[in-house]
């Protein structure tokens, strides 16, 4: 285990650099964790690194090209994807969402060849649901129609706001965070959720992260998802 500076977030983004190589096209996460990562890989290209950057959101996009990290789209083959999470399980499922970014989160994950999660100890619960709430994604046409179906789930859905007005994601849709509590079958309620006509995506990722890297206390720790 390797010995952490005072800023968990950075410790985290340099071990990740560990992943890159030269000529790598990298998923650029969002949130925290993401961002820390983006400052230090830009940091290894103003050194010399050859890397591309694919964003998954407008927030992301806009500070790796004011540090300078050059951007493509899906056209690229992804290398992996680094990456933040609001939750993780014994399993590596997670819940992502809390920034907004769910979508394209999710896309540029299932682009890429790897996908490497940056955490605190924090994060981590031995079930899905039980710190924080179910970020779901729908259209605003849809948006009171999914607000019932989510309360048939008996998800106590809650319109994402920002000052005073409803939350709008990059993709221009709204955002429903569901009071899951601790989820018994994440695969099941992703499934259920995903039926309801109008819902673009949940912040459930089952079996998307190849490896989490933990800040705990003062080290650096590493999981790997076990292959079948």
């Amino acid at each position: 285990m390797a010995t952490t500076t005072d800023d968990p977030l950075a410790t985290l983004a340099t071990h990740a650099l560990g992943f890159v190589r030269d000529g790598d096209v990298v998923g650029l996460g969002s949130g925290r964790a993401a961002s820390a990562f983006v400052r230090a890989l830009a940091a290894r290209v103003r050194d010399g690194l050859r890397v591309r950057g694919v964003p998954t959101s407008e927030e992301t996009a806009r500070m790796a090209r004011e540090l300078g990290i050059d951007l493509v789209g899906l056209e690229a083959e992804i290398a992996l994807t680094v990456d933040g999470a609001d939750e993780v399980d014994g399993k590596l499922n997670l819940i992502k969402g809390y920034g907004g970014a769910l979508v394209r989160e999710r896309i540029v994950a299932a682009a890429s060849l790897r996908q490497v999660i940056l955490i605190t100890s924090d994060k981590l619960v031995d079930v899905l649901g039980g710190r924080g709430p179910l970020p779901v994604e729908v259209m605003p046409f849809a948006a009171p129609f999914c607000r019932r179906r989510l309360e048939d789930l008996e998800l106590k859905p809650t319109l994402r706001m920002q000052e005073e007005r409803p939350f709008v994601t990059d993709n221009f849709n709204v955002i429903f965070d569901c009071a899951v509590g601790p989820i018994e079958d994440p695969a099941g309620l992703e499934q259920a959720i995903r039926r309801i006509p109008g819902v673009i995506d949940t912040g459930l990722f089952l079996g998307t992260a190849e490896r989490i890297i933990v800040a705990d206390g003062d080290a650096i720790r590493e999981l790997a998802r076990r292959r079948r």
